[in-house]
Order: C-alpha cells, then structure tokens, then sequence
C-alpha cells in the first residue's frame, strides 16, 4: 500500500465570494486535513489561485481532484511536481532575549540567513523567506529558547520554466469561448426586443399569430369575437374550431367517395 505524501495543489478560481468557503467544505468533506492553504490573486483579475498542502495518498489523491474539478467555480486543478516547481514559505518568528543570549540568536540567524526585523530589550523577531524544509530546520535550533510567537504564511507555489501547460489550456478555452461570455450581456441590453423563439413561437400554425406567454385582451371588432377574452381562452377556441372544420372536411370526402 502507499504511503501517505506531502501534496500541493494548485486550483484556479473564479475571483468572487463564497469559493474558499466551497474549495475548504469540499478537502472537509473527503476527510482531508489541509497543512497550509494561501489564496492570492494572479494577472487576470477575474481568476484567483488556491495553493493547498494536504497529505495524502494517489488513490485519495485522484478522487479528490475530480471531485474538485466539478465544482462549477473551479476553472484548472493539478498538483505541482517538488523537482519542477518552486515553493516558498514566510516565517515571522518572537524569541525572547537578554545580553547573555543575544549573541548567539545572532549567529543562528546569520546560518539561515534570516533577517532581524524587531529588536526589543527582551525580544528578537525574525523574518525567513524559504522552503518549508528549511523553515522547519530554523525553528528546530530554538528548541533551547523561549519562542514567544511563531507565524508561517503556507506555501505558495509556481511551476519552473515557461508557462505552464495548464495555464495555456486555461487561456485557450477562455479565447474561445469569448464569444459566448458576451452573449448574456447583449441579451440583456436588448431585454425589450422579442427573442427569436418568441418570434418562431408567435408565426408557428399552431399559435396562428398568437403569442400563449402574452395575455391580451380583444375588442368586440375583432374577427375571431368575444369582448375582453383572454388568450388562453381564445387560443383554445381557435384550436375547437379548427378541429371541427378539419372534421367535417373529412366526412365530405368520406360522402364522396361512397356516392
């Protein structure tokens, strides 16, 4: 059996509200425990990138991202390869210090490159920008000292080299359905103008020029009769009549041909 592995994985989303909220229901639901999540935004304004960090295995793995994948606000899923991407991690670490300690904290920090960003009487605060491998081997050297807090923002994460061939399906299949991304807009500009199901629906011989989604009313001019009658109403005696002319028809051609 395989053994559960260090997994990142990289979603692009659509950039409105409630999708963090759907993406994390969804890891909970499939009993996954997220490590480290970040959410920040990409050159297209309309599209939000997702970095998780689970552990899992491939069988778990798998389901989960086709579970994902239905998700109607979910555009790309993949999982980013360790050898072929680049991850980078925030630390902002509190360690408490005096005149005796202060020195070696130094040292520490210099190893690791790691910034001192605060400097207090009692206290020193670090900054590390690194792989999470490296931001675990810092904070194992303070196993001998007083933290007082620790902050990590998660991995975030991008493929090496060109770019990336999920991101080129994503801008194929934004190309070509431009189009249709337009369409509800100019439907909606033109709301008072008759679609052309309307129209199909309105000249059709079955509604003889009558629309069945309108209800209107006729006057007592009209030649089909009857004051102030609905369409419904006048639709159906249209149809009465018609089949009774149809009837007859057939009953004289039935005539003729006995005589």
């Amino acid at each position: 059996m395989e053994s559960n592995k260090r997994r990142v994985i990289s979603l692009l989303v659509d950039n409105q509200s409630g999708v963090l909220a759907r993406v994390s229901s969804l890891f909970c639901r499939r009993g996954f425990n997220i490590d480290s999540l970040t959410v920040s935004a990409t050159n297209d304004p309309a599209v939000s990138r997702i970095t998780v960090t689970i552990t899992s295995d491939e069988k778990a793995l798998s389901q989960l991202i086709l579970q994902t994948e239905r998700l109607e606000v979910t555009r790309q899923v993949f999982v980013l390869d360790g050898e072929k991407s680049l991850e980078r991690e925030l630390l902002l670490l509190k360690v408490a210090s005096d005149v005796h300690n202060r020195s070696e904290l130094r040292e520490i920090a210099s190893i690791y490159k790691a910034k001192i960003i605060d400097l207090s009487p009692d206290s020193m605060v670090f900054e590390l920008i690194g792989k999470p491998d490296k931001i675990d081997a810092f904070l194992k050297m303070f196993t001998d000292y007083k933290i007082l807090e620790q902050c990590r923002t998660g991995v975030t994460a991008l493929e090496r080299g060109g770019m990336h061939q999920h991101m080129q399906k994503l801008r194929r299949r934004c190309a070509k359905h431009s189009c249709l991304c337009r369409e509800p807009t100019a439907r909606r500009e033109s709301k008072n103008e008759p679609s052309p199901s309307r129209l199909r629906r309105a000249t059709s011989p079955e509604g003889r020029g009558f629309m069945h989604h309108q209800k209107r009313r006729y006057d007592k001019s009209s030649p089909l009769g009857g004051a102030g009658i609905e369409q419904s109403e006048m639709t159906e005696r249209v149809k009465t009549s018609l089949f009774r002319s149809t009837v007859s028809e057939k009953i004289k051609c039935l005539q003729s041909a006995t005589e």
